[in-house]
This record gives structure tokens, sequence and C-alpha cells, in this order.
């Protein structure tokens, strides 16, 4: 890519951002986010050797896919993507609550690339300030890049210090990845278009009590059940 379109590129990002933050969002574009959060979570965790440890994801409050992460840069850097969060109740899993991915970067880069995003959250504290407002990675919750393989062991002073690993998957590598100072926010728009029903929370639906229940989001319930049982 050509160093001038890479600056028109840059200049282009808050509206590519501002497009997706929009009200206009259509069901059926929810839709197909929540699959690819589905194949996102299948492919990674298929390959034992190079995924999310089990053990790590049984103890898993929430766990977050944000598919196609675009990041780009020209000396300043910067990503957005959307994607979903859904917590371990009682019961099961949540039904799947819409969140955005912003952050920038400073230094010498160059270049675009799309990768997979998985945050998974150690405990609640975390995700009630996503709830209640906009969140930033490494500064309202401390986050690390996760351990990955069947059998890593994550070391303790991580485990006492950690309340989010973040892993990354890029061209078809897949590996923890350090995302501080990067902003996460409920996506309402895309929620209510999602369920139906204009003013829904994140709160609602983490309790159930969303309107409708799509089949998609029965598929990625289902899977987080297989992947990230106790």
């Amino acid at each position: 890519m050509r160093r001038r379109e890479i600056f028109r590129w840059m200049l282009l990002m808050p509206a590519v951002a501002a497009l997706h933050a929009s009200p206009a969002h259509a069901a059926d574009d929810q839709s197909a986010k929540v699959r690819e959060a589905s194949e996102v979570m299948e492919e990674i965790m298929a390959i034992p050797e190079q995924s999310i440890p089990p053990a790590l994801l049984a103890e898993a409050h929430a766990i977050a896919v944000i598919p196609g992460v675009l990041k780009a840069g020209f000396i300043v850097g910067g990503r957005f993507g959307r994607g979903v969060v859904m917590v371990r109740g009682k019961s099961g899993w949540s039904d799947p609550v819409f969140l955005t991915l912003a952050g920038g970067s400073f230094g010498w880069q160059i270049g675009a690339q799309a990768a997979d995003v998985i945050l998974v959250f150690k405990n609640r504290r975390g995700l009630d300030s996503l709830v209640n407002g906009k969140f930033t990675l490494g500064a309202d919750a401390a986050v690390s890049a996760g351990p990955v393989g069947r059998n890593a062991a994550v070391a303790t002073d991580v485990q006492l210090k950690s309340e989010i690993y973040s892993y990354s998957r890029s061209r078809g590598l897949f590996a923890g990845v350090a995302l501080d100072g990067s902003v996460l926010d409920i996506d309402k728009d895309a929620d209510a278009a999602y369920y139906g029903k204009p003013g829904i929370s994140a709160t609602d639906i983490f309790d159930g009590n969303a309107p409708r229940h799509p089949e998609d989001a029965q598929k990625l319930k289902s899977l987080l059940g297989k992947y990230a049982r106790r």
C-alpha cells in the first residue's frame, strides 16, 4: 500500500468509526456480527495447542469477541472494531451485548491490517465499569496478554494483577496482545436493532430480559458453554 493511500485511509478512520457507531444499524448486520464471533471462537479453539487455555475460560466471568478489528498506522496509529460481550450467569451464558473497541498509538509504524480480538474478564468489576460507561483497558482494569495453549500456565503475579486477558489473531497467528489504552463502549444502537427494543440496557440483556433470543445468539451461547464449561 502506498504511503499516500495509507495517509488518506487514516484520515478517513474517524468517519469509518462514526459510520459503524451510527444508529442506522440493521438487525441483519448485528446477526452477521454474532455469527462472525461464533466462527472466531470455533476456529481458535479448534487447535488446542494454540488456543485460550480451558482452565482460564472455565474461570471467566465474561468473554468479549470482536471480529475484524481494523488497525492502521502511519506514525500515528489507531484501531476500531465492533463485537459482542457475554456474561456467565447461574443458568449459563447470557445473550450477547454489542460493544465497540477503539484506541490509538504513537510510534514508527506503517500499514493496515485486520485482527480478531478476544477479551477474557476474570471478575465482575471490569464488566460493571463497562456497563456504567466507557471503559479504558489498563486504566479502569488491569489487562495482560493472555497465555496460549492447553497446558499454558498463568504466572502467579499475573493472576494477582490482571483482571482481563487479551488475545489477537492476525494473518493466521494467535497470541496474547497488549491493548492498554483501548476504550470499550456499549453499542446501545446495535443492541436496540438486534433485539427490536429501543432503549434496552446491557443489564436487561445480561439478566435474561431481552424480548427475543435470536438463533445465532443461541449458537454462540452454546459454544461458550462448550469451551468455557466448569
